[in-house]
């Protein structure tokens, strides 16, 4: 599995907000959905939470799909 680097230039990004920017999904509702569903995990593990903070060095992976959040 390949990881795509997302460079964010905030402290952090809330984990809807960082499936939209990372392409992984199309919509905010998109992405609510997946994360309700339990279809994205964080770091390892299941997360729930879609307003999550996402910070540099944490991963999400999604879809088959892995990315790792970079900062400025």
């Amino acid at each position: 599995m390949r990881t795509d680097i997302i460079n964010i230039e905030t402290e952090f990004i809330k984990l809807d907000s960082f499936l939209k920017l990372a392409g992984a999904c199309e919509t905010g509702g998109e992405a609510k959905i997946a994360i309700a569903d339990g279809l994205v995990r964080v770091n390892g593990e299941p997360c729930l939470m879609r307003g999550k903070k996402l910070r540099a060095g944490d991963e999400v992976a999604f879809d088959g799909a892995l990315y790792r959040v970079e900062g400025a």
